[in-house]
């Protein structure tokens, strides 16, 4: 009973430590454009503006249904009878709810970089990234491929 105990435990803790391992994706997979920008192919320009914009959160449902599980599991453990049921339940509850939190945590997308870029031939366009690396205000940059560049 007690390596039964130990078995699960250890399952749990496997899979709570994969449920917190989350990576940023690069700079450039994830962005925004114009699509008349890109349409001479490359196109250069300045950075004009780079501004923080906070976007909910949000979450696949992943962390709650493994939170629940961990929490049936471990809820199960504790009494008997009926009183077993219930501790069930409110591990389920339990689990769901604080495995949906550690989710949206872990995905760490409440803010993005909005980056205003300064066309030479007069335009503006915007991209949208989780991560701008050294980009910085005036630098200069090219568009291909409707990805942004810092040359």
């Amino acid at each position: 009973m007690m390596l039964r105990k130990l078995s699960i435990l250890g399952s749990i803790s496997v899979l709570v430590m994969l449920t917190a391992c989350s990576s940023n994706p690069p700079r450039n997979e994830a962005g925004y454009y114009t699509p008349a920008a890109t349409s001479q192919g490359v196109t250069f320009g300045n950075v004009s503006r780079i501004e923080t914009v906070s976007k909910a959160a949000s979450t696949s449902g992943g962390g709650a249904i493994l939170g629940a599980v961990i929490g049936g599991v471990l809820g199960h453990q504790v009494g008997g009878g009926s009183g077993r049921d219930a501790a069930t339940a409110v591990g389920v509850v339990g689990g769901a709810l604080i495995g949906n939190e550690v989710e949206k945590r872990n995905k760490n997308d409440g803010e993005i970089y909005r980056i205003s870029v300064r066309l030479d031939n007069g335009g503006t366009v915007q991209f949208e990234y989780q991560r701008i690396d050294d980009l910085r205000e005036g630098d200069r940059v090219k568009i291909q491929d409707g990805q942004l560049y810092r040359i």
